[in-house]
């Protein structure tokens, strides 16, 4: 028996397949592999950098489905249904929206896969797939699981390896699809195991793709204990109310962190409050004053995640979050169009309202673009929130802007690793920038879902 698993591509540019060049390892595929039965073949095909060789011979495909692949995932899918193949799939989408995915597939994963993977595959062997699979969620994520990385061999991803140390966030922020998926709980791994799986390769740097690393601050504690003899480098996600505990700060940083994306959301007192992220209340009023002199106390490198288009942004408004992010000199900083994904609080406000663009499925839409609005902002049309965030992205990665960041002195100069990473990473994700704006989703053009 052969399983193939399949990473999709966001979708392309003009009539050609855009590659992704700052592609990471898919963290999920390898732990999918991890879990499958030593008699069953695997392989792995990312098509973000290669193409599916639809025609090579396999009994059943596994697709993981985020919310923007998700129409490149059903045409995948597609090809591989007229081959005479089963396919199965899970993620984020398919947990949001999973009588949607059920119509472009043979089985529907629903929630984390561990529990019912290989339940699934012996199903499968004696010819009685389920069409739906509903997963209980395991109160220990990944639980005596080694990723297999021997599948992401020759694909030419960053040099980072990619695990987890938590899955989740207590946090309720409107517009978080994570939040939905894990119902605002946050699972953890043991510690012994995190190590074990650090231990078992060959990097010294690595990314926690969690959603939020210092969501439980004892356990995070444990952790970064731990870490600290094995002299590594990692990043992670984390929440800025972490610097108000100093002894988790300090472990952080002996534990070799160098940095956190952290989501600023917005310098906006109102939009946060909007948002319902509580954790960042204090910092908006004072824009963060404090908290940003306290990140360079640590000499982490900051990764700002910026979302515009709530109903307190003006253009205006947008261009100071632009300039707040480039006169704090932040490692990276992203501008994200605020984007509704189905089933979260925010998704469902604006149907109410009837501010949905797209038909509400901006995800299959034929004339959706890659970071486009794809709602009716209050104090802007969604072209003017499309240009301004667009305009926020070329301003901060602009050559000059990348120049100016680079010299802040505690934490992108801290030393000569930092510094390094800096100039490295900086010049690519501004190339990624251009590129993916302005993409279509999936590479048929003429492909539409069945209810439209």
């Amino acid at each position: 028996m052969k399983l193939t698993l399949i990473k999709p591509n966001i979708g392309r540019r003009e009539h050609s397949l855009y590659v992704d060049e700052a592609r990471m390892e898919p963290l999920q595929l390898g732990i999918l592999a991890a879990l499958t039965p030593k008699d069953i073949d695997v392989v792995m095909y990312d098509d973000r950098m290669e193409s599916i060789p639809y025609d090579e011979p396999t009994d059943i495909v596994a697709i993981t489905v985020e919310t923007f692949t998700a129409r490149r995932a059903y045409e995948i899918s597609a090809e591989f249904r007229k081959r005479g193949a089963k396919t199965v799939m899970g993620g984020m989408h398919a947990k949001l929206i999973p009588e949607e995915v059920q119509e472009h597939c043979d089985c529907v994963i629903v929630g984390d896969a561990e529990p019912v993977w290989e339940e699934m595959l012996t199903d499968f062997k004696e010819g009685k797939l389920k069409q739906r699979y509903d997963v209980l969620q395991p109160q220990c994520p990944q639980l005596n699981v080694i990723t297999r990385r021997d599948i992401f061999e020759g694909k030419g991803y960053l040099p980072i390896t990619l695990l987890q140390f938590s899955r989740g966030c207590s946090h309720k922020c409107s517009f978080c699809a994570s939040s939905v998926y894990f119902q605002a709980r946050h699972y953890c791994r043991p510690v012994e195991e995190v190590i074990k799986e650090i231990k078992s390769q060959k990097r010294k740097l690595l990314f926690f793709v969690d959603d939020n690393i210092v969501c439980n601050r004892e356990k995070a504690k444990e952790l970064f204990r731990a870490l600290i003899p094995l002299k590594i480098h990692w990043v992670s996600q984390g929440s800025i109310d972490m610097l108000n505990d100093s002894e988790l700060m300090e472990l952080m940083v002996k534990s070799g962190c160098l940095g956190l994306v952290i989501g600023f959301e917005s310098i906006s007192a109102e939009c946060i409050s909007q948002m319902n992220k509580g954790t960042n209340q204090k910092g908006s009023e004072g824009l963060y004053k404090a908290e940003i002199e306290q990140l360079r106390k640590w000499g982490l490198q900051t990764w700002a995640a910026f979302t515009v288009g709530h109903d307190g942004d003006t253009v205006e408004s947008i261009r100071a979050t632009c300039d707040f992010a480039i006169k704090n000199k932040f490692t990276f900083a992203a501008y994200n169009i605020l984007m509704p994904y189905p089933n979260t609080p925010l998704y469902e406000k604006l149907e109410r309202e009837g501010r949905l663009l797209y038909d509400g499925k901006w995800w299959l839409h034929e004339d959706y673009r890659f970071n486009y609005a794809s709602i009716v902002p209050k104090n802007m049309t969604a072209q003017e929130l499309t240009e301004v965030s667009f305009d926020c992205r070329k301003r901060f990665n602009s050559p000059m802007s990348i120049v100016k960041r680079a010299l802040e002195p505690r934490t992108n100069m801290r030393t000569p690793y930092r510094f390094l990473t800096y100039l490295i990473y900086n010049p690519l994700f501004r190339k990624e920038v251009f590129k993916k704006q302005g993409m279509r989703f999936g590479l048929e053009s003429g492909m539409q879902d069945k209810e439209e």
